[in-house]
């Protein structure tokens, strides 16, 4: 698709009204008008599926898109998308046809400058727009297929920054292609291998096919070139039916006969938490409104202990130092051999105390393999120094982006992606089992990759949308824990395709739910980041209105876990499941905590016992 061809709102828009009031003059003066759109003959047939939207989305791939029942044009559905940021919330199908043919693409909007148009169509791709449309606008272009073209992409969208629109009845009229009968459906699924989180599956090859579809309890999970998948993400011992089915251009086959699995016993590496466990960031190398709170003077409620910071002596060294506060800044701190005493004190009672690496002023980028070897000698060095039990990855800002091209999750390329992911690894291996690795992202790097991930599939995104997600998705074995930020965020979609706003029990539970769901990456259902396990998630929460933006009482916070682990208390969202087995909270910071009279600690240890 010419991108450079959709010039929207402040572009030279009006040059082209006056270019086409011209054309529409000339084509008027012109006899023979209708031949200029190809009439629909015998052999024509309309080859968009669901174009109507009467079956949801299927068929169809959008960035932001959902089907509502009002407004519609014909029938009981229509879509409704809305351009976000740098996305113009597209949908698009992919269609066959015959070369060297002529087609019509034609279909009715409502909004602003909403478009309508075709991609890789072999010699000229067109488009077709409204500036506004109040109530239901035709919009129409034809176009004549290469000499070898085979598949043509048929799309709509809107623009940036210019609300919602809505499209129903599209159609592409031209000659059709005999793509023959579905597939029938798939024999001989059997499953194999089972792990603690995975399930693997075999099928016999069904005549006809170009793919297959593995479902999982009912649900479409994933797609398979092959005849063989391993579906992950799955909850320890847990019985799981699966079924597949055959594809081909002709449509899909019926499902196949159901096998059930039962994946083994496994809660993850063993680090020695609790059932539910409380944790909190120290101010442990600076000095704010907080107060230097001593490590000795840590309530015993506290599980992990994050000290803050670890920094980078530049942004790509990778050379990471641990500088305690000065005694010019925080006139209480204890000495090296205090601090060190008061730690092996902690983990004598079963918490553990953590190296915090980044922050809001720590900016980590990875970018060479000698970063990453730094990295590592440097960060061990600290771990080493003072005793302490693992590390935590608070990269924010600009420390991780996705290069241009890099749109799965699953085989990232970006080099401070890969050498992360390297470094944590090698960690991981150095420390064995009982280290703990845990991981404070905010949400435009995890949960906005359920709209939009990295620079997006034409560009223009902002590179460091859900960026996070290939470093959890590659250390999910060897993650102890994940707390997102659900503060200083701005709205965020849920999986029930509505904007959540940070600042009460909402937020948290629809964030907190897409982690444990799992969810499609920038809208697509092929390629869907796998929930983790409930004891792997906690959530995080500013402990006082000083701490952050979003806040939330103790009120809302029970709110929130009565939602996720009883399924109570859900106010109008609607999670996926139940989780008894959260693993807790985390809250910024232990001394703002204490600045608010403990009231987080307090709430916590009501709420658990």
């Amino acid at each position: 698709m010419e991108r450079t061809a959709h010039r929207g709102p402040g572009g030279p828009l009006p040059l082209r009204r006056r270019l086409l009031a011209v054309c529409t003059t000339v084509v008027l003066a012109l006899s023979g008008l209708a031949a200029l759109a190809p009439a629909a003959g015998a052999a024509d047939a309309d080859l968009v599926r669901n174009g109507g939207f009467e079956t949801g989305l299927d068929g169809w791939t959008c960035t932001a898109g959902a089907v509502v029942t009002s407004p519609v044009r014909t029938g009981g559905s229509a879509l409704r998308a809305t351009p976000a940021g740098s996305d113009h919330a597209q949908c698009s199908q992919t269609l066959t046809v015959r070369p060297d043919s002529a087609y019509t693409l034609a279909g009715y909007v409502r909004g602003s400058y909403v478009y309508l148009g075709a991609s890789g169509t072999g010699t000229t791709d067109v488009s077709t727009w409204t500036q506004s449309a109040p109530d239901w606008q035709r919009l129409s272009t034809t176009f004549r297929t290469g000499p070898s073209t085979t598949r043509v992409t048929v799309y709509t969208h809107g623009w940036y920054g210019t609300g919602a629109y809505y499209a129903d009845d599209l159609s592409l009229v031209g000659p059709g292609v005999d793509a023959g009968q579905p597939p029938a459906a798939p024999t001989g699924l059997t499953a194999g291998t089972v792990s603690s989180s995975t399930v693997g599956l075999s099928w016999s090859p069904v005549s006809g096919a170009t793919g297959y579809a593995v479902y999982r309890d009912g649900t479409k999970v994933q797609t398979a070139g092959g005849t063989s998948a391993t579906v992950g993400g799955l909850t320890p011992s847990t019985a799981y039916a699966f079924q597949v089915t055959a594809t081909n251009d002709a449509g899909e086959s019926a499902k196949s006969a159901t096998v059930t699995a039962t994946t083994s016993a496994g809660s993850g590496p063993s680090t020695g938490l609790p059932a539910h466990a409380l944790v909190g960031y120290l101010h442990a190398s600076f000095a704010n409104g907080s107060g230097y709170t001593r490590m000795a003077d840590v309530p015993d409620s506290w599980d992990v202990i994050d000290l803050a910071f670890g920094e980078p002596t530049s942004t790509t060294s990778g050379d990471i130092r641990f500088t305690r506060c000065p005694v010019t800044e925080c006139p209480t701190v204890e000495s090296d051999a205090d601090f060190k005493a008061a730690i092996k004190a902690k983990q004598a009672a079963g918490k553990k105390v953590l190296i915090s690496i980044g922050g809001q002023n720590g900016q980590v980028q990875l970018t060479t393999a000698a970063a990453r070897d730094t990295f590592v000698a440097s960060v061990s060095k600290i771990i080493d120094t003072y005793g302490l039990d693992g590390l935590d990855i608070d990269f924010e800002g600009h420390s991780l982006s996705l290069d241009a091209g890099d749109t799965n999750f699953k085989s990232p390329t970006t080099p401070v992606i890969v050498n992360l992911i390297s470094a944590l690894k090698t960690l991981k291996a150095k420390y064995g089992s009982r280290f703990v690795l845990t991981m404070a992202p905010e949400t435009f790097f995890v949960q906005l990759g359920y709209q939009y991930y990295g620079t997006g599939k034409w560009g223009g995104q902002d590179p460091r949308a859900g960026a996070y997600l290939p470093v959890i998705y590659a250390l999910r074995d060897d993650l102890t824990l994940l707390h997102v930020q659900d503060y200083n965020s701005g709205p965020i979609m849920g999986l029930d395709n509505q904007y959540h706003s940070m600042g009460g029990a909402d937020f948290h539970i629809a964030m907190t739910d897409m982690l444990l769901t799992g969810f499609p990456v920038a809208g697509d259902a092929g390629n869907v980041f796998p929930p983790l396990r409930p004891d792997q998630v906690a959530i995080g929460m500013p402990a006082s209105v000083n701490a952050g933006n979003g806040y939330v009482s103790p009120a809302e916070a029970d709110k929130a876990l009565d939602c996720l682990t009883k399924r109570t208390n859900c106010g109008s969202y609607a999670t996926h499941g139940t989780w008894p087995g959260l693993r807790g909270l985390m809250t910024w910071s232990v001394n703002w905590d204490r600045f608010a009279g403990w009231e987080f600690q307090r709430n916590f240890d009501g709420y658990f016992g």
